[in-house]
């Protein structure tokens, strides 16, 4: 299976990629500063682009059979700006599937239902900034004719892998306070062979 893995700088994004090449997928990562991959593997592409940059994810996506998005918000709308292109262009390439990793502020209150977390009292983020980028992304792949799924962890410290964790569609897994890092993108990695969370949020905390 072909992956494109974008964020593959950040935290979570650098080790879903590990995953990746462990598993001996080819993998292309889009990025702006290539000096970054501190990785050398055969099935690794590294494309120097701006995933804000329409013909780089073009090319990125070149041969792609599966779309693992780990951007984060970094005080940008990077998110909100580069998802339009990226559904555009997969829908071009016929590609279908889609797994993001995005905030446990867009999963549904448990306190008020019909609210998301971050709308809601439930929520202990002071800045709702980011839960924003990550809703919109969220509305645009609902709109999408994508297969997508949203991998929604709470608070994200660096940690061991330790591959026990709660899950729930739509809700973060009641009292769930923390995950890994690397349990994470564990669980990110293997929706790509499960099409048990298609179309749907998921909540991931120990």
């Amino acid at each position: 299976m072909n992956i494109l893995i974008l964020g593959a700088t950040g935290r979570v994004g650098g080790q879903i990629v590990t995953y990746a090449l462990h598993d001996r997928h080819p993998v292309n990562v889009l990025v702006r500063t290539p000096e970054k991959i501190q990785i050398n593997n055969e099935n690794l592409t590294i494309i120097q682009g701006n995933v804000l940059n329409k013909l780089d994810i073009i090319r990125a996506m070149h041969g792609i059979d599966v779309v693992i998005s780990a951007l984060n918000t970094d005080g940008t709308t990077t998110l909100s700006e580069s998802m339009p292109l990226i559904i555009e262009a997969m829908e071009n390439e016929g590609i279908q599937r889609i797994i993001t990793i995005g905030t446990a502020g867009i999963l549904q209150s448990r306190i008020s239902p019909k609210l998301l977390r971050y709308q809601s009292s439930e929520s202990k983020q002071k800045s709702v900034r980011a839960a924003e980028e990550h809703n919109k992304v969220y509305d645009m792949l609902q709109q999408s004719n994508l297969e997508w799924t949203i991998v929604c962890p709470t608070y994200l410290p660096d940690g061991e892998r330790l591959g026990k964790y709660r899950i729930e569609r739509n809700f973060l897994p009641e009292g769930g306070s923390k995950i890994s890092v690397q349990d994470t993108a564990e669980f990110a990695f293997k929706q790509l062979k499960s099409s048990d969370y298609m179309k749907s949020r998921v909540g991931i905390a120990y």
